[in-house]
């Protein structure tokens, strides 16, 4: 079978990086074809932080929430002392899942032959293991996976020796600061009616993160009286410092305080530390390759997305709001507003994905030329390919 995986595709890709204005798109393959995803998976999602979640999901001891990420099953939960644990949810007896879903339990229990883990992760039971010579339950856990919390976003890596993520975050933890996003309400993991919601897309990962902060697309497919309140022609793309693990597009908007809602004006209380300034634009930002983040004044979205193939994508999305807003009268019947819009303006985005991707799998698809007002697709290709070409210089001599 011919690959593409060769020194010329992926010195080729210096073409997706530098200026918006001379940049072009990335390879179609490297949204469809599958040993590219094979390859990405080490050049990516085995050493980079990978968002899995939020605190809020697991705000008492005994919480936990599972996902899968390449694969990979997942177990998040807080312990009694507090602390915040990753682990990997496969039972070191026989593999069988200790966990799925999410809920509250005071440890985890194999359900296929009773071996027994604290919240920790330790295991504290194996029933009739007394006839196994050395086998000492003391030395044997659930493996704990590299956690950090940014933001309340929990974050994991499977590569133990990985610098930490914040420090590389400090430019977009600033913008987002106004909003003091540890401190906003939302709802929990399995929250009835209001619960945080998983859909599987049929397009590649790449294709939801580059749709998620495009500005050019937002007066064009998304025309009409209320996103027009955010023009496209007045986006703006900060610079950040050069080792940012992230970018950002600050849109301004036509007026204060513009929300997406059939009022065309915030319904819910106000971030408290949001300036006029603020005030008068969103945020747009991506922390590759798993989290965005939307921030209007009234209420903020994230997604969360997993890649399980090539043309595949696991998105888990949920929304905040202001301390206390939730508690406020008509509640339910604001958020609902908003909701309603802003679903129907992502169901024109989940309409353009599965186009893109059916178009991306042509024999006429081509790396396409840029508008500035794409910079955000500059930025993404300014994180990526030299991942890729990294991974691909390691993996050809041998080192791993």
């Amino acid at each position: 079978m011919v690959t593409i995986l060769n020194d010329p595709f992926f010195k080729g890709l210096d073409r997706s990086v530098g200026d918006v204005n001379i940049a072009e798109a990335l390879p179609p393959a490297c949204y469809t074809d599958p040993a590219f995803y094979e390859f990405e998976k080490e050049a990516l999602f085995n050493h980079e932080w990978l968002c899995v979640g939020h605190e809020a999901w697991v705000k008492e001891p005994g919480e936990y929430f599972t996902c899968s990420f390449i694969g990979e099953p997942i177990l998040v939960t807080r312990t009694r002392e507090g602390d915040i644990k990753a682990m990997s949810a496969v039972c070191q007896h026989r593999a069988m899942l200790v966990a799925e879903g999410c809920g509250k339990k005071g440890g985890f229990t194999c359900p296929y032959h009773h071996w027994s883990y604290a919240l920790d992760g330790r295991l504290v039971d194996a029933p009739a293991m007394e006839r196994a010579r050395d086998f000492d339950k003391s030395k044997v856990r659930l493996p704990e996976i590299k956690l950090e919390n940014w933001l309340g976003f929990l974050f994991i890596n499977f590569d133990a020796s990985a610098p930490p993520l914040a420090p590389r975050l400090e430019a977009l933890a600033n913008a987002f600061a106004p909003y003091d996003l540890k401190k906003a309400d939302q709802p929990s993991r399995a929250e009835v009616g209001v619960s945080p919601y998983v859909q599987v897309h049929p397009w590649n990962w790449k294709v939801h993160f580059e749709n998620s902060n495009d500005g050019y697309h937002a007066n064009r497919l998304h025309h009409g009286p209320i996103h027009d309140l955010c023009p496209s022609e007045l986006s703006i793309f900060p610079e950040l410092p050069s080792n940012t693990a992230g970018y950002l597009r600050y849109n301004a908007t036509v007026d204060i305080d513009i929300s997406f809602n059939p009022t065309k004006k915030a319904v819910l209380p106000i971030f408290p530390g949001l300036t006029e300034a603020d005030r008068r634009r969103f945020i747009f930002a991506n922390v590759p390759p798993s989290l965005f983040i939307f921030a209007q004044n009234d209420y903020v979205i994230y997604s969360i997305l997993r890649a399980e193939g090539p043309e595949v994508t696991v998105a888990d999305r949920s929304w905040m709001v202001a301390p206390g807003a939730m508690r406020q009268p008509l509640f339910r019947e604001r958020l609902a507003m908003i909701q309603s819009t802003s679903g129907s303006i992502v169901a024109q985005d989940r309409e353009v994905d599965a186009l893109v991707q059916a178009g991306l799998r042509s024999r006429f698809a081509t790396r396409g030329r840029y508008s500035w007002q794409e910079e955000a697709q500059r930025n993404l290709n300014s994180w990526l390919v030299p991942r890729y070409q990294a991974a691909w210089k390691r993996l050809n001599s041998g080192t791993h």
